[in-house]
């Protein structure tokens, strides 16, 4: 039996295994809309908030880079929980972390303490962490043939967060003043709140004694080529898109250009990186997950070109919205890539490691892309990103050459 196979349910399985496939579907993308609010929060002010409290100018991005600390730390310990105790209670544990993260913000605007802010991205990052394993529970959720689909509609509920998120600081940024963003962080971890309701809600399998046990070595499994494929397609796709996210609302910030104006470009940012969603699961099932995968990385590689162009509002614009697109198709292809490299009851362990090592990886670049903004300016950053995709295709072609027909 291939790996591929070997991922797929067996055809004896009960049909009630997904009666509820479709309410859980769509409890998971409104949530994955709310929830997904607080990255976007996150992303529009972390930068802001580090550079204005932060000892030292270099470290502006710290935050953002604890964010992905959190994320990366708290993947494996969630996947922990959903193995023995199910997905549900991982799902609930994060919302309480979404919680802290908006309480533990506001109190750190409020009585300037930069290392607290940082604390309480971390939690954000625990967060979103959780939220990024809702698009593997969609696939638990229905048939094997409909997986793509249920992982790609509940990744377009951030389109939602896209505005949502956006918008949540736009309107609330004012209102404490002179503390700006508090009542932006407190009306985060409300939105927080709403998604645990809406989650205590969701029906999801208890694990099986099979699934408890964990299936074959973790390292026997990471040593699938189509594995360490779709591990580097998803750390180069999402590295890239934190690295250059991260430093774009500063870099607009030192171009002159307004706070308005770079959550705008944030938003639009944010709906790009889900729009496609709607349809992505459809073209990864017709085309393959590594044509999908090939056409992501190359809109992440215009979006710098475009950056090269200029520091207009319209160049910042731009490059936002195509990276948005690029991360979509790359990271939504890649995830499915990795559906393929493990058997049912291996799922939480190998999901769980393949985003720790996405989000580990990504912490260097948040980190990195503040020191290179502040010391030799946004078109360093963008020139660097062209390193991490050129390895990317070199290992797409290295994997292609080795199984030419593999989608």
């Amino acid at each position: 039996m291939s790996d591929a196979a070997a991922a797929q349910p067996a055809s004896s399985e009960p049909s009630s295994l997904y009666q509820h496939g479709r309410s859980n579907v769509v409890r998971l993308a409104v949530v994955q809309a709310l929830a997904g609010a607080n990255s976007v929060v996150v992303f529009a002010t972390g930068a802001i908030v580090g550079h204005t409290l932060a000892p030292t100018p270099a470290l502006a991005t710290l935050p953002i880079t604890i964010f992905v600390v959190g994320m990366a730390a708290c993947t494996l310990p969630s996947g922990a929980i959903a193995q023995r105790y199910g997905r549900r209670a991982a799902f609930l544990a994060g919302t309480v972390c979404g919680v802290l993260v908006g309480l533990l913000a506001a109190l750190a605007v409020v009585i300037g303490s930069f290392w607290l802010f940082c604390a309480a991205t971390f939690f954000g990052g625990a967060y979103a962490a959780v939220v990024l394993s809702f698009r593997f529970a969609a696939a638990d959720c229905v048939p094997a043939d409909k997986r793509p689909r249920a992982l790609s509609l509940v990744m377009a509920g951030g389109v939602f967060a896209g505005v949502i998120g956006p918008q949540l600081v736009t309107h609330t940024m004012y209102l404490w003043m002179p503390y700006m963003f508090a009542a932006t962080f407190l009306a985060q971890a409300g939105v927080a709140a709403l998604s645990a309701l809406i989650l205590a809600g969701i029906r999801l399998p208890k694990p099986t004694a099979a699934e408890r046990a964990g299936g074959r070595p973790l390292g026997l499994i990471a040593r699938q080529p189509r594995f360490i494929v779709a591990v580097a397609c998803g750390v180069v796709s999402y590295l890239l898109m934190n690295f250059l996210m991260t430093a774009a609302p500063l870099a607009m910030q030192l171009c002159g250009l307004s706070q308005e104006s770079a959550n705008l470009g944030l938003q639009w940012h944010v709906i790009a990186m889900y729009a496609p969603s709607f349809f992505t699961g459809s073209l990864i099932t017709r085309y393959g997950a590594t044509t999908i995968v090939v056409t992501g990385l190359a809109l992440i590689g215009a979006s710098a070109v475009v950056g090269l162009t200029g520091v207009e509002v319209t160049q910042f614009w731009v490059t936002l919205v195509l990276l948005g697109l690029g991360w979509n198709f790359g990271f939504i292809g890649a995830s499915a890539m990795v559906l393929e490299c493990h058997r049912p009851e291996e799922k939480t362990r190998v999901q769980s490691l393949n985003d720790f090592v996405v989000f580990g990886t990504m912490a260097f670049g948040s980190l990195l892309s503040g020191g290179l903004l502040t010391a030799y300016g946004w078109s360093t950053v963008l020139w660097l990103s062209f390193v991490p995709l050129t390895l990317a295709f070199i290992a797409i072609a290295v994997s292609r050459s080795f199984s030419p027909a593999r989608g």
